[in-house]
């Protein structure tokens, strides 16, 4: 088995990306070659198949086209990304195309992108965050967002409403659409294609969907099916854990280490690395040491929020910030709330 890091894509899902890029430019053969033409017919079978980050990034850069960076600025497809998201179809995601096809729900959708989202790509990661009368169904990348096109996200969070759709029928769409970045291209696309207020300089990747939306029964389902690939996407999921990456192994070092004095030297004594090792590797594996750093003092400031009543001041240091301001800005910047806010939904009690 190819070694699997947490920045790989699925190959059978940058398959599609490449036929979605080929039809728009109107090439032939998109679906018979990987980004250099090297992977025949029937290369990309499995899941457990992977692409380095780098590989896909070289990809998306052949399907925007231009002489853009991570921009996506300097002459190319400002909307690649929406055309590939929107012609994602459910052989795209391999094994979690088909469990979303038999999910009764929307609700049981979102859970299952959230569950069975790395074995399409684990350069970034889904999350659900329920409210009082909407959902957000978030998208975050895990490698560091300089390498990453803007396009890229935009497939991604495209095509999740592209799923929904596969349940919920053409004519539906989300409440609304945020992006992080800024537009590139003309709004139209984007109205047309999602459907939706799509807003850019969001704090957040992500749909909103109505709650009773979401929870709304669908059209019948074969649920011996659905368990039938759940079974198969849990598998899969338990050997594509068996390879443990280096950028793992920090995400694991970091989450037990005291992050108000967690620097890359410790990091390196801890796993036995050199600097340079360290730093070269995850440059590699598309992340990097402050993108990890980021990633677990996140983790431990929503850790913190959900299972103590620490005030804000006393939680900055054990998150590694300076104080309690710092602390809000940067919680607001990964969750799109504040720390108080965040804290009161977590603690609100819920009635059967």
């Amino acid at each position: 088995m190819p070694s699997i890091e947490p920045s790989t894509v699925a190959a059978s899902y940058a398959r599609a990306v490449l036929n979605a890029g080929a039809d728009a430019h109107g090439a032939e053969g998109g679906a018979e070659g990987g980004a250099d033409g090297a992977a025949g017919p029937g290369a990309w079978t499995s899941p457990l198949d992977r692409l380095p980050f780098a590989e896909v990034r070289a990809l998306w850069d052949a399907v925007i086209g231009g002489a853009g960076g991570a921009s996506g600025a300097g002459g190319g497809d400002p909307h690649a990304g929406l055309r590939v998201g929107d012609a994602i179809t459910p052989g795209s995601l391999h094994v979690l195309g088909h469990v979303v096809l038999t999910c009764a729900s929307l609700a049981e959708a979102a859970e299952a992108a959230v569950r069975y989202h790395p074995l399409v790509s684990q350069a970034g990661t889904v999350t659900v965050h329920r409210g009082a009368g909407t959902t957000r169904i978030a998208y975050r990348p895990t490698v560091d967002p300089a390498t990453m096109h803007p396009q890229q996200v935009e497939a991604v969070v495209t095509g999740m409403v592209r799923a929904a759709r596969w349940i919920a029928g053409d004519g539906w769409a989300p409440r609304s659409v945020s992006f992080t970045h800024a537009r590139t291209g003309s709004a139209e696309p984007y109205d047309r294609i999602l459907g939706c207020p799509v807003a850019f300089g969001a704090p957040e990747n992500a749909l909103t969907v109505g709650n009773r939306d979401l929870d709304r029964r669908r059209a019948p389902h074969d649920p011996e099916l659905g368990a039938l690939h759940r079974a198969y996407a849990d598998r899969l999921l338990r050997e594509l854990s068996a390879s443990v990456s280096l950028a793992d192994r920090v995400r694991q070092w970091l989450d037990q280490a005291p992050l108000d004095a967690a620097g890359p030297a410790e990091a390196c004594r801890g796993l036995h690395l050199s600097p340079r090792t360290l730093r070269r590797a995850l440059q590699e594996e598309g992340t990097s040491w402050r993108v990890l750093l980021d990633g677990a003092r996140h983790r431990r400031a929503r850790r913190l929020l959900e299972t103590t009543d620490l005030p804000l001041d006393r939680m900055a240091p054990l998150v590694g910030l300076s104080g309690a301001t710092a602390l809000v800005r940067a919680f607001t910047r990964w969750e799109g709330v504040t720390p108080g806010a965040y804290r009161r939904e977590a603690n609100r009690p819920t009635h059967p």
